[in-house]
């Protein structure tokens, strides 16, 4: 019997046991989603063993015990808050969150902050896609791209690991979401700091900025809530092609404020104004007929600008590159950052303008062909190129001369002659004149000969009247040959005076006429004529011979009465004769009656 009411004393044990055990667990029931306090137990390579006082220990990985940068701060014995995420894994082990268990803690005075509005203070610590991770005292954050600085920021290296003031965005507890922003922080400051700047801005005034943007006509510079326009112009007193030369976006720079508009708050800024003009004085500096060394530092199509100190540059013209080459790019006779010798030609301080010359450091080839040729010698030389115009032909390494089109044949003044000649060949020429001071010789090819229609213009002037005969006549007028190897042209309204009869298809070829010589030009053997000019010549010859019109009569009259006086005239001589014969034989017919009578 007493083995029996032992056994069920100890099961009555037994059942209280279970029943005290089955009652303390359902208190553990809520632990889960929940903080509660534990203590450390354990510390192994990656995590830290944490008693919690359920059925098994839980493991939390080390780095949720880290703040970014720092090593872990846990050790043995610490009692720290976690939280509880599920009571039991499939290990068997209680899953437990340090991080989650500070995400709770500060996730309330998050909540406060957002709605008052205040700044939080976080350390970026990651880098995620589209952003950055940022810890805000325990709740992880994110920070877009976007939301780091008003600039772009290439480097974000030097913010990480520092406590810098961010203001929340957006707060989602259910999904345990956070949005902050430090951009928003540094626009509230950059307008306190405007409304300031814009309030003590004047002209003349030295700001520090940074170059927030480059362009190609400057850079916009933020002179902190405000930004300005720094023109390529202003940048240096030297030549500056592109402000990305000189600048970089994010670089801290001294400017000048050189004008303010305080209706549009439009801002220019230089940089050179804070340096002495090296302008000032140039022309006492570098003197006319000076020579100096510069470096070329930019060709453009009209010439180079060669750089005599720094800010300072003088233009070379094209003209003023070479005695000899002619029509070609500045870039076939200097190159970029070459070293040359110049001449200055002319200053004008006020247009910040200098002339400079190369060909003047240089002997003049043209002065010296000059001195040792002359008008009338005959040279030989390769033909270096032919134009509609004529042929140029080298005479040295340095000087050609032209043959112009008219001085090839005497024949042939057409664009034909040129046709005979070929680039590269060997011509025997004439010096028919040598101008050293246009830089220009002039050759001839024909007259290596005799011209043999010499002598064709003898007797015939300008003014004059030559009868010729018709070899040519067209819609514009007819070609008239007056000898051999001379012609002339008469051109369509030069054919009459009347303009019916300015008509070439009553002319056929063979025909010869009379015309007067308008003009002519020996070289070319050609002479303009006019028949309508030689009409009108015959008409005012006729009225000073026979009388003028202003005694009423007219022009027909005048020539009529002439026509008349003229037949008279004619008349008269033929009667003359007759009558001369009547009284020589009535005086014969006389002395017949006479001799008779005796």
């Amino acid at each position: 019997m007493a083995h029996i009411a032992a056994n069920l004393q100890d099961k009555d044990d037994a059942q209280e046991f279970a029943a005290l055990l089955k009652e303390s667990m359902q208190d553990k029931d809520n632990f889960e989603g929940s903080v509660i306090e534990g203590k450390v137990v354990g510390i192994t390579e990656d995590f830290a063993i944490i008693d919690v006082g359920l059925k098994s220990e839980g493991r939390i990985s080390l780095r949720e015990f880290t703040m970014p940068g720092e090593d872990p701060e846990v050790k043995l014995g610490d009692r720290i808050e976690v939280f509880v995420e599920r009571m039991e894994n499939r290990n068997g082990e209680t899953v437990l969150s340090r991080e989650k268990a500070r995400r709770e803690e500060v996730w309330a005075d998050l909540e406060k902050q957002h709605e008052k509005g205040e700044r939080v203070t976080g350390i970026i610590f990651g880098r995620v896609k589209g952003g950055f991770t940022v810890d805000l005292g325990g709740a992880v954050a994110f920070l877009p791209g976007s939301q780091v600085d008003i600039r772009p920021v290439r480097d974000v290296s030097p913010l990480m690991g520092t406590p810098q003031p961010f203001h929340i965005l957006k707060m989602d507890r259910s999904r345990g979401n956070i949005v902050v922003s430090r951009r928003a922080v540094l626009e509230e400051s950059r307008e306190e700091v405007r409304s300031e700047l814009m309030e003590n801005l004047k002209e003349g005034q030295v700001l520090q900025g940074v170059v927030k943007n480059i362009t190609d006509y400057g850079a916009f510079i933020d002179l902190g809530g405000v930004d300005g326009l720094l023109h390529v112009t202003d940048i240096s007193w030297k030549r500056v092609n592109h402000p990305s030369e000189m600048l970089q976006v994010g670089q801290t720079i001294d400017v000048q404020v050189i004008r303010f508009n305080e209706e549009n708050q439009r801002i220019s800024l230089g940089m050179k104004q804070l340096e002495s003009d090296p302008w000032s004085g140039i022309a006492q500096k570098y003197a006319v007929g000076a020579k100096y060394n510069g470096v070329v530092n930019n060709i453009a199509d009209y010439g180079a600008f060669v750089e005599l100190e720094p800010g300072i540059e003088g233009l070379v013209h094209v003209s003023e590159m070479s005695w000899t080459k002619k029509n070609v790019h500045p870039g076939k006779i200097v190159s970029t950052s070459q070293e040359i010798e110049v001449m200055v030609l002319e200053v004008d301080e006020e247009k910040r303008r200098i002339s400079l010359g190369i060909k003047q450091c240089q002997e003049n080839p043209w002065s010296g062909f000059a001195d040792k040729h002359q008008a009338g010698e005959e040279l030989e030389g390769e033909i270096r190129n032919i134009t509609e115009f004529g042929l140029f032909v080298g005479l040295d390494d340095e000087i050609d001369g032209m043959v112009h089109l008219s001085d090839i044949s005497w024949e042939d003044q057409s664009e034909d002659a040129l046709k005979a000649f070929n680039k590269g060949d060997m011509v025997k020429v004439k010096i028919l004149e040598i101008e050293a001071d246009k830089e220009r010789v002039a050759l001839g090819i024909k007259q290596l000969t005799d011209d043999p229609l010499a002598g064709a213009f003898d007797g015939i002037r300008k003014g004059s009247v030559v009868t010729g005969t018709i070899t040519e006549v067209n819609d514009k007028g007819i070609e008239v040959e007056i000898k051999e190897g001379l012609g002339g042209f008469i051109k369509k309204a030069d054919l009459s005076r009347e303009r019916s009869e300015q008509r070439p298809d009553r002319f056929a070829v063979g025909e010869k006429v009379d015309a007067k010589v308008i003009s002519l030009d020996k070289k070319s053997r050609k002479m303009s004529l006019s028949i309508k000019a030689r009409e009108i010549d015959e008409d005012k010859e006729a009225l000073e011979t026979f009388g003028s019109t202003e005694s009423g009569a007219s022009l027909g009259d005048i020539l009529g009465a002439a026509l008349n006086k003229e037949k008279g005239a004619e008349e008269a001589a033929e009667e003359k004769p007759k009558k001369k014969a009547a009284a020589k034989k009535k005086a014969a017919d006389k002395d017949e009656a006479e001799d008779s009578a005796e």
